[in-house]
């Protein structure tokens, strides 16, 4: 994710218009939700209005206002406007309660819909793209922008509506009583809203930085976090939080500069209000006392002339509240908006129908870096067989298995699978007919049991268990404390590494694939628990198509064939015993893993 700059940072106005165009399926509700606001702000100043009215009903009796429409006793004019007093207190609390349901349950679906969206659209990306981005901010993107913008909505979205409500309703009002009165009222709201752009330019970039800020602190907490067990190793814990400082003291100072923008435009609001409060109530007054104007429309010009521009002190807050919105939404949308570029397939390939056969056509590979991995890779697996593929480290190994599984697409050539080339397959069946085993085990904050069933959600208990046993698991997971039901923690962190990859093997028994990789398998294992899960390992190849990546070629010499990497490119193939005899740099790796002396290298043997 590139970081949003001054130079590049699109307006409020059109992230304002993208989001809508995002929620099109929530107008009706946006609708409603806005009319409920217009509706409410209207029965709001009407009893300003009916005040004024009462006014002059004591004053003018039976020349009021109101005997224009037949009602003569002064009296009977009281108890109408007691009634239509009752009538508009009730109609402006039934609709301040629907637009505090619409607005709410608005913020709700669309944040709801917001953060599903990216978060959907996050797992969709290439595997290069996360190589770049950072995990604190997407996952401040993902949680904290996301509550940004519904915070605006709970209360922001319906202000603003009641802002311009106000200026529209109230001004008719002072228009149809008094247009000179009414220039002079109005005069501060131009200040006002000219106030309120001049703080969204200022703040707007402020914003903007206050969000990057927010990024990079939850980055600095989440790998900290993640990392607690080598901070304490190297006794780090105070220069951790001396960067923990700096990083949230920058977050801080960012909120600094926006907050002292916001502060200072509200006493600019506060005079202007002033000025036309004071102009309504003196010039007011003087055409009350010269007799051209009526005393109850004068009451209804001074309370209305308060109820217009003293909302508009809280203006400031509720532009900053949409600034905070309207950025938090535009890194929200840029994230829906990164392009995918390793597309689906339209083949479909159901798992009952794979047999296994992988052929590797020229494939050459490069990373988004330039760095070319793979050359010329050419190769045959028969449905069935067991290859292993070995090499020093760099030598484009684990590679062949991030292309098997469309993690990345070839720079050059194809890759098929019984036949069909990979890109046109559709990418769930792809990987549906793939099983992994790595050596950088992840298991998810949940129990031993939902960590085995996660290829098969609707396993029973009982095929869990059975596949346990096939894994040589089942004996240690009953010595837990809570057996199958035990929490594992973050990424397994409760098990040792031997039981987290026997809780992977035992998770790939269940998935049952018609393709199997073991990468690296048994590399971080002590010897008795790597013999364990090469006894798993055995049964679980039988009739299914194998590829190991392997560093200790012991485990690997009863494979079928062995292809040997040196700078992506294959230099040797063949049965264990065979690349033996050829005294050639497998035989070489060989003698050197098992112990045997050798006064010459014709390469580097080291990993």
């Amino acid at each position: 994710m590139s970081s949003l700059t001054g130079a590049n940072i699109p307006s409020s106005a059109s992230v304002l218009m993208q989001l809508l165009r995002y929620a099109r399926g929530h107008r009706r509700q946006i609708r409603l939700a806005s009319l409920s606001s217009v509706l409410n702000k209207l029965f709001d100043i009407m009893p300003e209005i009916l005040i004024g009215m009462a006014i002059d009903v004591i004053v003018r009796q039976e020349q009021s206002f109101l005997a224009d429409f037949g009602i003569a006793d002064p009296f009977n004019q009281i108890l109408f406007l007691g009634v239509l007093t009752i009538a508009v207190w009730a109609l402006e609390s039934l609709f301040q309660f629907f637009l505090q349901i619409l607005w709410r349950t608005l913020s709700q679906n669309l944040q709801h819909d917001l953060r599903l969206d990216a978060y959907g659209h996050m797992q969709d990306l290439d595997m290069a793209w996360f190589e770049d981005a950072s995990t604190g901010k997407l996952v401040a993107i993902l949680n904290d922008d996301v509550n940004q913008l519904e915070r605006f909505l709970d209360g922001g979205a319906n202000a603003l509506i009641q802002v311009a409500t106000s200026i529209i309703g109230v001004g008719a009002v002072f228009f149809y009583i008094s247009p000179q009165i009414a220039l002079l009222a109005f005069t501060p709201i131009p200040v006002i809203i000219l106030g309120a752009f001049w703080f969204q330019r200022r703040a707007q970039p402020l914003y903007a930085t206050v969000r990057e800020k927010v990024g990079l602190l939850s980055t600095r907490l989440a790998n900290n976090i993640a990392g607690i067990a080598t901070i304490k190793s190297f006794t780090r814990e105070k220069y951790e939080l001396e960067q923990l400082a700096h990083e949230s003291a920058d977050y801080v100072a960012a909120n600094r500069s926006a907050i002292r923008i916001s502060s200072a435009f509200i006493p600019v609001i506060r005079m202007a209000i002033l000025a036309g409060f004071v102009a309504t109530l003196v010039y007011g007054g003087k055409l009350t006392l010269d007799g051209q104007l009526n005393a109850g429309a004068y009451s209804v010009l001074v309370f209305l002339t308060q109820r217009l521009l003293w909302p508009l002190t809280s203006l400031a807050e509720t532009v900053d509240l949409f600034e905070r919105a309207m950025a938090s939404t535009r890194r929200i949308l840029n994230l829906i908006e990164v392009p995918v570029h390793t597309r689906s397939g339209s083949i479909a390939l159901p798992i009952d129908q794979v047999r296994g056969e992988l052929a590797f056509a020229d494939v050459n590979f490069a990373y988004s870096n330039g760095a070319r991995v793979l050359h010329g890779i050419n190769l045959h697996i028969a449905p069935g067989e067991t290859i292993a593929v070995v090499g020093q480290t760099g030598s484009g190994k684990s590679t062949i298995m991030k292309l098997l599984l469309r993690f990345y697409a070839p720079t050059a050539g194809s890759i098929r699978l019984d036949g069909i080339d990979l890109k046109e397959l559709q990418i769930p069946d792809l990987r549906a007919a793939f099983g992994l085993v790595s050596q950088d085990v992840f298991l998810f904050h949940g129990s031993v049991a939902e960590n085995i069933a996660y290829g098969r959600a609707h396993a029973r208990m009982a095929e869990i268990e059975a596949a346990a046993r096939a894994a040589e698991a089942h004996d240690f997971i009953l010595q837990l404390p809570q057996g199958y039901d035990t929490i594992v923690g973050e990424r397994g962190q409760k098990l040792s590494g031997g039981q987290r990859q026997r809780v992977s093997i035992a998770r790939a028994v269940l998935k049952d694939p018609p393709v199997l990789i073991l990468d690296e398998a048994t590399s971080a294992v002590d010897n008795e628990t790597e013999a364990a899960i090469q006894r798993s390992l055995e049964k679980l190849i039988v009739g299914r198509t194998t590829i190991i990546i392997a560093h200790r070629l012991s485990t690997i010499r009863n494979a079928d064939r062995i292809f040997l990497l040196e700078n992506g490119q294959i230099i040797e193939q063949g049965k264990h015993d065979d690349l033996v005899s050829l005294e050639g740099q497998y035989s070489v790796l060989w003698k050197v893993q098992t112990g045997e002396k050798i006064t010459e290298f014709p390469f580097d043997p080291v990993n």
